[in-house]
Formats: structure tokens, C-alpha cells, sequence
């Protein structure tokens, strides 16, 4: 399996590498939405530093309850991706 890369950086958008059939749009500072081929949105990863570096939150809106649910915190983008991909 190939390893997907997400880079976080101050100064540039997100890039998702690796083969991965997503991208990732800019939706506000540190927070980005995660866009599979179809076009279809799998919900938000959010960049929270922290002291022992910096951790990514998986976010999906949930229409019933009309919020964002917090599906996990990860210590990559990757997982974080991941969670959002594979959590439906």
C-alpha cells in the first residue's frame, strides 16, 4: 500500500501525494476539506498544535444533529485522511 503524504505549511497549501484518489481545499486557517474523485466531500482534517507536536483532528458533518462530529485525532495527516476515506 502506497504511503499517502500530506504537508502542512504556514506559507502553501496542503499537497497530498502517494496515489491517494483525494485532494484537500483550503477552508480556513489550519483547516482544510477533504474532496474524494467523485467530487464529493468526506469531511474536514484540522491541523491543533500541541506540546508534544502537532496533531490532526478528522471532522464529518452530521446531518441529523446538524454538526461537525469528531471522528479521531491523529498524530499524521495521513491517519487523520484516512479515518475520513475509510469511516462512512
Amino acid at each position: 500500500m502506497a504511503q499517502l503524504t500530506v504537508r502542512f505549511d504556514s506559507n502553501e497549501a496542503p499537497v497530498v501525494t502517494g496515489g491517494r484518489p483525494v485532494t484537500l481545499a483550503a477552508a480556513g486557517p489550519q483547516l482544510w476539506r477533504v474532496i474524494d474523485s467523485a467530487q464529493r466531500v468526506l469531511g474536514h482534517i484540522q491541523r491543533a498544535p500541541g506540546p508534544s507536536g502537532a496533531r490532526y483532528r478528522a471532522r464529518r458533518f452530521h446531518s441529523g444533529v446538524r454538526a461537525f462530529i469528531e471522528l479521531g485525532e491523529f498524530w499524521s495527516a495521513d491517519d487523520a485522511v484516512d479515518c475520513l476515506r475509510y469511516a462512512r
